[in-house]
């Protein structure tokens, strides 16, 4: 006979009936704990469903607040919500879903210091990060805990999805064993999403986090599952795993293992405002520059700057401030070194890009 109360088994009637899992699934997941790193694009799809499902603990740790930007595909968030820290708004949502699950936040940034703490008692660790530093921060400390790592990324229209588990097969490191240059992959806001893509890869996080939790049916362990929204199939390639990748994370102290490129934008001079007569150089690709950009300014990809071209419009600027800016300010800040390293001084940064130039006039 189940534990279950008759509240629980009326909520959770559709899922228990489910041949193979039943109350001793539900069972298990209201013992279960899971911390999910985003309550963003991935996190809001994920959260709302672990919270649907019945998961007793959930811990969610993001350190930023919800934006206009972000509701066309974090559906956990809404208008009433902006300005709110996205852990408050997501476990407020949560609690609108499913009073009965606990909730806890962390609004703070997850780092090499904190995470063994945070992810202490855990069972997985669902990652919808959207930074590879961090990335490899779960994946250490999930390697060193003994749990899996329900991991999944978006880049425009496309998506990838992975279980990691250290001992029971790959880990992160095994596809991606260093984060690469600053600017070097675009971000969201660099290479733009559609909310449903989102939508897709958080529900099968999710899904992929009950087959854990439950042991019903195949966690994807040794599989990289490549979405392409613009043909609505999935793909799986299979991912092998080398027993000195994961000993590495094991072993080594987590203060060393601190990815050896750089994982910040390089120290330039930056402004917070376009100085007055500035000449403004837009270092983005030309089809982020199609959709909208500082009026005035002068298109010249990151891309043609590393490869020894300099701007003209840098020696007309005569005594005017030369301003360069791209998405969020990496990929300027890049530019700025690279042209400093050839001679050309005095350039400037727009700290936080055109995201924050635009967010300042919305």
């Amino acid at each position: 006979m189940s534990g279950l109360s008759p509240e629980q088994v009326a909520r959770y009637r559709r899922q228990i009936t489910l041949g193979g899992f039943g109350a001793a699934g539900q069972e298990k997941l209201i013992d279960a704990h899971v911390a999910v790193i985003g309550a963003g694009g991935l996190g809001s799809p994920a959260l709302l469903y672990l919270a649907g499902a019945g998961v007793g603990r959930v811990t969610i740790i993001d350190d930023d607040v919800v934006d206009l930007s972000n509701l066309h595909r974090q559906v956990i968030h809404t208008v009433d919500g902006i300005g709110m820290p996205k852990t408050r708004s997501a476990a407020d949502a949560m609690a609108a879903l499913n009073p009965h699950v606990d909730v806890r936040l962390v609004q703070e940034r997850l780092t090499w210091d904190n995470a063994q703490e945070i992810f202490q008692g855990v069972d997985v660790i669902m990652d919808g990060a959207d930074n590879f530093d961090t990335r490899h921060i779960a994946s250490t400390a999930a390697a060193r805990l003994g749990v899996p790592h329900v991991w999944g990324s978006i880049l425009g229209f496309e998506a990838q999805l992975s279980v990691f588990w250290a001992g029971r097969g790959p880990v992160y490191e095994d596809l991606f064993p260093a984060p690469p240059a600053p600017g070097q992959v675009p971000s969201c806001s660099q290479a733009g999403v559609l909310g449903p893509v989102v939508g897709v890869v958080g529900s099968s996080m999710a899904m992929e986090a009950l087959k854990v939790l439950t042991g019903v049916g195949e966690p994807l362990v040794g599989q990289l599952g490549y979405y392409d929204s613009m043909s609505g199939r999935w793909e799986y390639i299979p991912v092998a795993g080398d027993p000195a990748v994961t000993q590495r994370l094991l072993e080594e102290d987590p203060a060393r293992q601190a990815p050896a490129v750089p994982v910040s934008a390089p120290a330039v001079e930056e402004v917070d405002e376009v100085p007055e007569g500035a000449v403004l150089i837009d270092v983005r690709e030309p089809e982020e520059v199609a959709n909208f950009a500082i009026p005035g300014s002068v298109n010249v990809p990151l891309g043609e700057i590393l490869e020894g071209r300099t701007p003209e419009e840098i020696a007309g600027a005569g005594e005017r401030d030369v301003v360069v800016y791209c998405a969020g300010g990496v990929r300027s800040a890049r530019a700025v070194a690279a042209l400093g390293e050839r001679g050309v001084a005095g350039l400037l940064s727009l700290r936080g890009g055109i995201d924050r130039w635009l967010d300042q006039r919305g």
